[in-house]
């Protein structure tokens, strides 16, 4: 049996680009360099993650989002993922918590539709 807590991203110095699992089995790749910009808004329960790419909005909510930004300014995040309810009280406090995951498709003329 695994000791090691679960966990909801990865980094990698090297990546290319980000893998976003969607739900088990739905992932998506966005490249590095599509992306645009990111804006992290903390409220009272929870923490939410906006992220531009070139084709792509991807929206993460949850807690202890900082490092997770702090990755992506360094180019470094290569894997998000949202926690299955059952793992997320083994997560250590103060440690990166998604708790859902919205991937909006930006489409010319404004038109979006939701990858999630």
């Amino acid at each position: 049996m695994s000791t090691k807590s679960p966990e909801c991203y990865n980094t990698d110095p090297k990546a290319k680009c980000l893998r976003v699992e969607i739900v088990p089995g739905h992932s998506l790749l966005l490249h590095h360099d599509d992306f645009a910009f990111a804006e992290l808004q903390a409220g009272e329960k929870e923490q939410s993650l906006r992220m531009v790419f070139a084709e792509h909005e991807v929206m993460i909510r949850g807690h202890c989002l900082r490092r997770i930004e702090a990755a992506l300014q360094q180019m470094e995040l290569a894997f998000i993922c949202k926690l299955p309810d059952n793992q997320r009280r083994l997560i250590a406090e103060g440690q990166p918590l998604i708790r859902e995951i919205v991937v909006t498709e930006i489409k010319p003329n404004s038109k979006r539709s939701e990858l999630n």
